[in-house]
């Protein structure tokens, strides 16, 4: 970690760079770097949510023995000023031993106040809708990356919850929509979201990454239908509308592709579009393996390895899964396989050559 000195000393060598006078708030930029420096990496935050659930399994199997879980009125008084705990001990300090001990109380008070509600026979749809508001609720108010990341995972998954509760099964491609459409604009526009608002620039790492798992829910649900209960009333006739959705998102990404490849000849950009889209067509019947693709493409137009990893392997297993569907002929998946080869060859050929003559220059 630099020292003051150092900082300082950055600083000078701007100023003696630039023609013009400029003028720095050396304390504030300090302390600014010195609280970034001291932020957890993500292995360390992945290993304090996994605690923070251990702790809250441990803490509730406690309260199960003390038979706390007989009494709804209990339920309710305990976990609700356990959720407004996890809230707002963070805004206290950022230590990693109050990060585990708050999404510890955080977890525990959504899992208490969801028995204590059904156990008042409350209707699940109202449960579901009351945890996601109080966890949209704690996005505006805590900017704390654990319990950001955890309170979009819940919001995601009141909704999902929403809609295999309720049987709607054909929404889930609604969901895939929307959140290929919020995470292609999140990725893409991630310079103007972090410099626009403050609020966005704390809380963007933890919510881009929730919104890559609960994306990735909704992709394993809508490829693994037949793992839902009464897929009699889910049609596969709309399975398409995600699959157009998302293959329309990689065709925006692709556009800005071009900027970063230095592709300006519209017969290039034409060809690559009708290629795209001949490839991907075969994916119209798995949009969970478009949508991998498009995480994939996401994360390398912002140099993003952790999704980029996660998309890699998302990527193996929907093709693996979707090779191994019932639902399709062999020569459906082995279309659907070439062409996916085919486009990531393509891909690798076009940057390792862009790239290449780049670096001669």
């Amino acid at each position: 970690m630099r020292t003051k000195e150092e900082v300082k000393q950055l600083l000078d060598t701007l100023q003696d760079a630039s023609d013009k006078d400029l003028k720095f708030n050396e304390e504030e930029i300090y302390k600014d770097y010195e609280k970034s420096n001291n932020h957890q990496s993500l292995p360390i935050k992945i290993l304090s949510i996994f605690g923070g659930i251990l702790a809250s399994l441990l803490f509730m199997g406690f309260l199960f023995i003390t038979g706390i879980y007989d009494s709804e009125l209990g339920l309710l008084a305990l976990g609700i000023p356990l959720i407004i705990f996890g809230t707002f001990i963070t805004k206290a300090t950022d230590n990693i031993l109050l990060d585990t001990l708050s999404i510890s109380a955080y977890i525990i008070g959504f899992v208490l106040l969801g028995v204590g509600l059904s156990q008042m026979e409350t209707h699940e749809n109202v449960i579901s809708l009351i945890f996601i508001a109080i966890a949209a609720s704690t996005l505006f108010i805590v900017r704390s990356y654990l319990i950001s990341f955890v309170s979009v995972l819940i919001v995601c998954g009141g909704f999902l919850f929403l809609i295999i509760s309720n049987h709607t099964f054909d929404s889930i491609h609604i969901y895939v929509s929307l959140l290929a459409v919020v995470l292609t604009l999140l990725y893409l526009k991630e310079a103007k979201l972090i410099t626009y608002n403050k609020t966005f620039s704390q809380l963007y790492d933890s919510v881009r990454i929730a919104l890559i798992f609960c994306f990735l829910a909704g992709l394993y649900l809508s490829g693994r239908n037949y793992r839902i209960d009464r897929i009699d009333e889910y049609s596969f006739e709309y399975s398409w509308i995600s699959s157009v959705v998302i293959i329309a998102a990689i065709l925006y990404v692709i556009s800005h592709l071009f900027e970063m490849l230095n592709i300006k000849k519209n017969e290039q950009k034409y060809g690559i579009y009708a290629l795209s889209v001949f490839i991907l067509l075969p994916t119209i019947f798995s949009p969970a393996i478009s949508g991998a693709i498009l995480i994939i493409l996401l994360s390398f137009m912002v140099n993003y390895k952790t999704s980029l990893v996660i998309g890699v392997v998302a990527f193996i297993y929907f093709v693996s899964q979707y090779y191994y569907d019932l639902h399709y002929t062999l020569l459906t998946k082995s279309i659907v396989l070439f062409g996916s080869g085919v486009l990531f060859l393509g891909l690798y050929f076009l940057t390792h050559k862009k790239l290449s003559s780049d670096e001669k220059i």
